[in-house]
């Protein structure tokens, strides 16, 4: 193709892609949620553990998919900030009416009706630092929301791991309360037994009624729990509310031998929200600098390409020489705003001002990831304790009961005895199933706050 006819093909192609970029970008935002669509459908497990339970939470819950969608935005505009330093291409068209057009010999024509078309390439030179301090904030942006997506992670794990958790105390709460309700139910009929044969008082009947009474409520409200943090996980995994999975596992004690030196060291070094701070220092410089840009010229270099015609090809022209109907020109722009009664001095000082507020919001992020270590490392510490404790009550009041049942049947123990003894089991095996429900759940919170991903919740 020639030069003069890729010139006369210029204003048609200007106005196709006018038109057909509306029609792209329309194509993109109808195809992207069908896209969506059809990655979303997917089977629902019927068993989990703890490791797949965080692993499809993961995957599927809505604020990781919104987080993702603010990581990837953060890279368009990475890609629009770099895409500043490149020359702009403008294109305009347009059509201009004279009244009186004078022509050459000073002697006036008529109307006369010019067709311009234009191209301006312009190269930014220098723009006070502006362009590239946009590009590094662009990128900071980009990191610290790589950064929030990790804290997005690690929240979501600590809500999955913790709801687990106490979904395998429910399960544990209920088998304890039929366990307590299957020997109130013995202790009844052996109560009734004694009674119809005139052994026992009819005061004796009542009381392991009542207890029975309350062991068949305790039951249906360890029931009811079940079913509530079943629900809770559910939610957090994007499952429906009565997805009927099963979420397995044990509620068990593994020790925990990092020291709190130990546990400081690795918050201080993973925790996203120290990092998050981190880049927003960096963020509120590169402000600064933008805000300062105006103290320098801004320089740029242009090319222009005019044509102009009678017509709307722009081809030829009754009133115009070659020479003004179709040229170019080269140069160079420089601009500099040296006086605003302060305005640029005041926004470049309110800059410094956000650079050292966000430096000692990172020193209080610091510090509270400091209190949160120690308190979830006392907590685990506390819980290991009590698991003890609690292990040895266990034993105890169940050879109590046992010993107490003994001494009922031989007719040389009273039926309070058995009723407290049962009451103590049963209380017994609440507090064990509540400090390992509470150390694995400190042990969580715990990594949580160390900034480590341990869905499986093994000790590293």
């Amino acid at each position: 193709m020639t030069r003069k006819k890729a010139l006369r093909t210029f204003p048609a192609l200007a106005l196709a892609l006018c038109l057909a970029a509306p029609a792209v970008s329309l194509a993109q935002e109808t195809a992207a949620p069908a896209a969506q669509e059809q990655g979303a459908a997917q089977p629902i497990p019927s068993t989990l553990d703890l490791r797949q339970a965080v692993e499809y939470g993961l995957a599927n819950n809505p604020t990781m998919l919104s987080a993702r969608a603010q990581l990837l935005g953060s890279e368009y505009d990475q890609n629009s900030a770099m895409a500043d330093f490149l020359p702009t291409a403008t294109a305009n068209y347009g059509v201009i009416n004279y009244d009186q057009q004078p022509k050459s010999g000073g002697v006036k024509s008529g109307d006369q009706t010019t067709w311009t078309a234009q191209l301006n390439l312009s190269q930014p030179v220098f723009t006070g630092f502006k362009l590239l301090s946009t590009f590094q904030k662009a990128k900071l942006t980009k990191e610290q929301n790589e950064a929030k997506l990790t804290q997005t992670e690690l929240s979501l794990i600590g809500a999955i791991q913790t709801n687990y958790l106490a979904h395998l105390k429910a399960k544990m709460d209920v088998k304890s309360a039929e366990d307590s309700l299957e020997r109130l139910r013995s202790q009844l009929k052996v109560t009734t037994a004694f009674y119809d044969v005139g052994l026992k008082p009819r005061l004796d009947v009542l009381q392991a009624e009542v207890d029975e009474a309350n062991a068949q409520q305790d039951l249906l409200k360890a029931k009811n729990s079940l079913d509530t943090t079943r629900a809770k996980l559910n939610s957090l995994l994007n499952l429906p509310l009565e997805a009927p999975v099963t979420y397995v596992g044990e509620l068990n004690y593994l020790p925990f031998s990092l020291g709190l030196t130990d546990c400081l060291n690795r918050a201080y070094k993973g925790r996203p929200d120290i990092l998050i701070g981190v880049k927003s220092v960096g963020m509120a410089e590169k402000d600064k600098t933008i805000a300062g840009s105006t103290f320098y010229p801004q320089v740029s270099a242009d090319y222009n390409y005019y044509k102009k015609g009678d017509s709307p090809s722009v081809n030829d022209s009754k009133y115009l020489s070659n020479a003004q109907r179709e040229y170019w020109t080269v140069g160079a722009n420089a601009s500099w705003t040296f006086f605003q009664w302060g305005s640029t001095y005041n926004k470049f000082k309110s800059g410094g001002e956000a650079v050292n507020k966000m430096r000692a919001d990172l020193e209080n992020t610091k510090l509270g990831a400091g209190f949160e270590v120690k308190q979830y490392l006392l907590n685990q510490r506390e819980a290991a304790d009590r698991i003890s404790v609690a292990r040895k009550s266990v034993e105890a009041s169940r050879e109590s009961y046992r010993m107490a049942l003994a001494r009922y049947q031989a007719q040389v123990g009273t039926n309070t005895d058995v009723l407290d003894a049962q009451a103590k089991v049963s209380t017994s095996e609440a507090s064990l199933s509540q400090a390992l429900a509470d150390y694995q759940t400190a042990l969580s919170n715990l990594y949580v706050a160390m900034g480590e991903k341990n869905p499986p919740l093994e000790i590293r």
